[in-house]
């Protein structure tokens, strides 16, 4: 037998009333807090999905916000390549009339007046800042004047003219995650944009006899190709070969020399690794103390023209009056520069069109993450508003009984 002494029925009335508060609270704290939980334990399973939903809620709307940027960068990019076409389409219905051969040379100097005038808008618009400060066309050189102008004077000019544009800018590397490991190219560097013919570096050094003396690497466009002790020219050349880079090497029969061709017009990078002098021993660049400089041996022949320099060549023969040279090379360096303009605006409009894609496809994903974790995690109000009216209840029920079970004692009495 248990002795029941005068506390019991006090204590456990007390320890009630206590466990009716503790759901009370429980419950007011998941109306506050709108969620189905406070702690791990009430739902172990619906918190596990609940977390990685919302991680994944998080990470999309970090998504949206790369690919709304990409799309305005792109955008941008596209709208500035296309009125370089535009120029370039002036330019060239201006070389056609200067090839007729009817115009005096006064008229083909005018012309030439023209297309200078028309050169500087093109350099202008390479030389183009966005919205955010940096330059468009400087690839990841983003605060660097990407084309910088040599001037001087030519047979029939008034003024100080360019006379070549150099491209101090970089390659383009940016990207913008839009998945989860999945990029979308953001730049398009001056060196691709600006260009017309395919670039030819052939060395002059005889590497017949070649070897690697050291494990090293270099650098095309961009891309690093790795090499290692005793690897000879031919095995240098192919590694180009079977690298991403958008060059094709190989090897002079007469002179046993390197020759790095690009596939498509562009401006190609070649550099060595820090520590490593591959290129430099086959005499194809030199140690350049200036980043972005051209860095090419200057015993090297190189060859492929820019955008700038067809223009340049064009606007030289109108003031000479050379018709025979605007009717060949000066519209056949044109029709190259515009052609690669026109290449280059439709990897651009394809790049947009697909952040488009991306962009609504997010944009249909937010609303079925949201309602996932709706369904794991938020709270249904009207069930919790019914459970909390019926705790409260119990609660009062539970104080009123309690003061007409528990007995009196001398407290009652001492007023």
């Amino acid at each position: 037998m248990f002795r029941i002494s005068t506390n019991m029925p006090n204590d456990d009335m007390q320890y009630r009333l206590r466990r009716q508060e503790e759901s009370l609270s429980n419950i007011q704290a998941k109306i506050a807090g709108q969620t189905k939980f406070n702690n791990l334990r009430d739902d172990p399973l619906a918190v596990s999905h609940a977390v990685r939903y919302e991680s994944y809620l998080s990470r999309l709307n970090r998504f949206e916000k790369n690919v709304l940027y990409a799309k305005e960068h792109l955008n941008q990019t596209d709208a500035y390549l296309q009125q370089t076409s535009d120029v370039l389409q002036r330019i060239r219905e201006l070389a056609v009339m200067g090839a007729n051969g009817i115009y005096t040379k006064e008229d083909m100097q005018a012309m030439g007046v023209e297309v200078n005038e028309l050169l500087k808008e093109l350099t202008a618009i390479a030389n183009a800042i966005g919205p955010d400060s940096t330059k468009v066309f400087a690839g990841d050189k983003a605060f660097t004047e990407p084309f910088r102008l040599i001037e001087g004077k030519i047979d029939g000019g008034q003024e100080s003219m360019a006379l070549a544009v150099e491209y101090r800018g970089a390659g383009a590397s940016r990207r913008a995650e839009v998945g989860d490991g999945v990029y979308i190219n953001l730049d398009i560097s001056g060196g691709e944009a600006f260009w017309a013919e395919k670039m030819v570096i052939t060395s002059s050094f005889d590497a017949a006899n070649y070897e690697v003396t050291a494990p090293g690497a270099f650098f095309v466009d961009g891309v690093e190709i790795q090499v290692t002790l005793g690897d000879n020219l031919s095995s240098i050349a192919a590694k180009i070969n079977d690298s991403s880079a958008p060059v094709q090497a190989s090897i002079d029969p007469e002179k046993h020399s390197l020759i790095i061709e690009g596939t498509n017009p562009h401006l190609i990078r070649m550099e060595d690794a820090q520590g490593s002098t591959v290129l430099q021993d086959l005499g194809v660049v030199v140690p350049n103390a200036v980043q972005g400089a051209p860095n090419w041996n200057v015993s090297a022949q190189v060859s492929g023209g820019s955008l700038f320099d067809m223009v340049i060549d064009l606007r030289d023969a109108f003031y000479r009056g050379d018709g025979n040279f605007i009717g060949s090379r000066g519209v056949g360096g044109i029709d190259l520069a515009l052609n690669n303009v026109q290449t280059r605006l439709v990897d651009i409009g394809s790049r947009a069109e697909r952040a488009e894609s991306t962009w609504k496809r997010i944009n249909a994903d937010i609303p079925n993450v949201t309602a996932a974790i709706g369904r794991e995690a938020s709270l249904d109000f009207a069930a919790a508003a019914v459970d909390l009216g019926m705790m409260d209840f119990a609660h009062k029920a539970t104080l009123q009984a309690a003061s007409k079970i528990l007995p009196q004692t001398l407290l009652n009495f001492l007023k």
